[in-house]
């Protein structure tokens, strides 16, 4: 991210965290710009800046994690605006954040893209307990999410040593 290489990968994650936590974007000058092209423009709902800080997230990750980062991602997974929740969901997936209770709430979401990224975490970072709610996935009435639960299923097999099929009745 162009962002990351002017300003450095944690302030860059900071700013991200910020937005999404619900900062004007206003306080960030330029910043804004690289994260959303059309930042500031009239008309934009008022969660896109947050969807932008958690997007920009999935490109920038501060190294050693800062824990006020991570945190936002997960209170993002719990935003009202389903844009924001799912992407952070794919911020959690691709950061591996236990953020299996937010997915396991979200993985019966009205939108099937929602549901798919929400059964993706729960392959990722997801228990034995979870195990019901992937494999649930599997009917669902959307290919996609049918999609992302078999590969959630492979996933979860292979991180909890489950037996082929998830035939053990975890």
């Amino acid at each position: 991210m162009e962002l990351a290489s002017q300003l450095g990968e944690s302030e860059t994650a900071e700013i991200c965290a910020a937005m999404l936590s619900g900062a004007d974007p206003a306080e960030f000058g330029y910043a804004i710009h690289y994260l959303g092209k059309r930042a500031g423009v009239a008309g934009w709902p008022a969660y896109w800046p947050r969807v932008w800080g958690a997007r920009g997230l999935l490109y920038v990750w501060p190294e050693p994690e800062l824990p006020a980062v991570s945190d936002a991602v997960l209170t993002g997974a719990r935003d009202e605006a389903w844009r924001v929740a799912e992407m952070c969901l794919k911020v959690s997936a691709k950061r591996d954040l236990p953020a299996t209770e937010e997915a396991l709430a979200l993985a019966r979401h009205e939108l099937s893209r929602v549901r798919a990224v929400a059964l993706r975490v729960l392959g990722t970072c997801g228990e034995h307990e979870h195990v019901a709610a992937v494999r649930a996935g599997l009917d669902d009435e959307d290919e996609t999410v049918r999609r992302a639960a078999a590969r959630a299923v492979e996933r979860l097999e292979c991180r909890l040593d489950l037996p082929a099929g998830l035939d053990s009745g975890a």
